[in-house]
């Protein structure tokens, strides 16, 4: 699970920079999470976040981008699209 402190987050957008998978987006000056569906809960988001505004309970999202790329055969686009 991914979650977002708005209130403390500054808008730096260093989790846009540092997501593998675009998972990040910012709107109304803060960092959102526009493709939650995408994450995989690697925790580089949290550890670049110089604020500590972002959180991240690793669950069962690399299962989830395993079961899709590996299994389905539904890779994710470099600019978040999924593709055949």
């Amino acid at each position: 699970m991914i979650s977002i402190a708005e209130e403390i987050c500054t808008g730096c957008s260093m989790c846009l920079k540092v997501c593998p998978h675009g998972v990040w987006g910012i709107q109304e000056g803060k960092a959102a999470l526009v493709s939650p569906e995408r994450r995989i809960e690697c925790g580089a988001c949290q550890l670049n976040c110089h604020d500590g505004a972002v959180s991240v309970t690793k669950g069962t999202g690399c299962l989830v981008a395993i079961i899709r790329e590996d299994i389905m055969k539904k890779k994710t686009a470099p600019d978040g699209e999924a593709c055949c």
